[in-house]
């Protein structure tokens, strides 16, 4: 039988190889709550309308790194170049012995047994993309209608967008039905004020609606400054950090946080996971709350029944 063979997209970096071991020392049961499996294509092969080709990252090579980073279970999302086919995401869940739960992308017309099916492989919310350039994103109403499908479920909507769009996306956010995640902040621009007009929208939003939360993810991705710090590499991307810290502070118990492995579409450098661990400390400095940021919050939301 012949299989398909994936070009990558010029200019991807591969995940970064040999990720160090962090110093940080996570708290019992930490969930890495968004990351990522990539195919393999030969097996798992990438929809038609993607808009870019990603490098394989598998099921084993992300276990392999939970494990290497001290974390014990995973919140797998599902990626843009799969499209609505979830099959690498279910095959992930359903290998993972019960420590991942994941995030899906449906259609409109996805059924009541789809959806089930779906929740007995260990999917508890879906994704809506509103990034332009990675998606070409469906009607509104189209994404009502989905909403109204999985609340019955208890499922979740995880919703990604820049923050420049979030005024004209308000109404439809706050009129979702069911909690809604945002990943990694609504995607702010971290050279302007952590107290400034654009970040102040988002924290509004998060005050005046507690069904929403927010992923403190990606730094790497949000970085102006990147790997340049002031005493070395440990302490990366403190330009993002404030923003994380405050967020952290106002809604402590609607935050998460995950590495973004194997980090899609990073063009300008590839992060080391570990790194990103030693991360957490600034944005999560004592143990009550990095207890509840990477263990409280997300057992409440993917593993509910496990939380007394």
């Amino acid at each position: 039988m012949s299989s398909t063979v994936f070009e990558k997209t010029a200019g991807w970096l591969d995940w970064y190889q040999g990720p160090s071991k962090p110093s940080l020392a996570l708290p019992a049961g930490a969930v890495d709550a968004h990351c990522h499996v990539f195919g393999p294509g030969d097996q798992f092969p990438y929809a038609p309308e993607r808009k870019y080709t990603p490098c394989d990252a598998s099921k084993e090579q992300l276990f392999a790194l939970r494990d290497h980073l001290g974390f014990a279970r995973n919140v797998i999302v599902q990626a843009t170049c799969h499209g609505k086919d979830n099959r690498a995401l279910v095959d992930a869940l359903l290998s993972s012995d019960g420590k991942a739960r994941g995030v899906a992308t449906v259609g409109v017309d996805i059924s009541t047994e789809e959806i089930q099916a779906l929740h007995d492989a260990g999917v508890r919310g879906v994704r809506f993309n509103f990034v332009k350039r990675l998606v070409d994103f469906m009607p509104k109403a189209d994404l009502e209608a989905i909403a109204a499908k999985i609340a019955p479920f208890g499922w979740h909507i995880v919703i990604y967008f820049e923050a420049p769009d979030l005024p004209e996306l308000w109404d439809f956010f706050t009129n979702l039905p069911t909690t809604v995640v945002v990943d990694h902040m609504g995607r702010p621009d971290v050279s302007k004020p952590v107290d400034g007009e654009e970040f102040n929208l988002f924290v509004k939003l998060m005050a005046e609606h507690p069904n929403i939360w927010s992923k403190l993810s990606c730094p790497e991705r949000l970085s102006k400054t990147g790997l340049k710090a002031l005493d070395g590499e440990k302490n990366a991307y403190q330009d993002v950090a404030p923003f994380a810290r405050r967020l952290m502070q106002l809604f402590p118990e609607r935050v998460l946080w995950g590495t973004d492995w194997p980090h899609p579409n990073l063009k300008d450098h590839m992060p080391d996971d570990g790194l990103l661990v030693e991360y957490i400390a600034h944005i999560a400095p004592t143990a009550a709350e990095r207890q509840q940021l990477l263990v409280d919050n997300p057992m409440r939301l993917y593993w509910p029944e496990e939380v007394a």
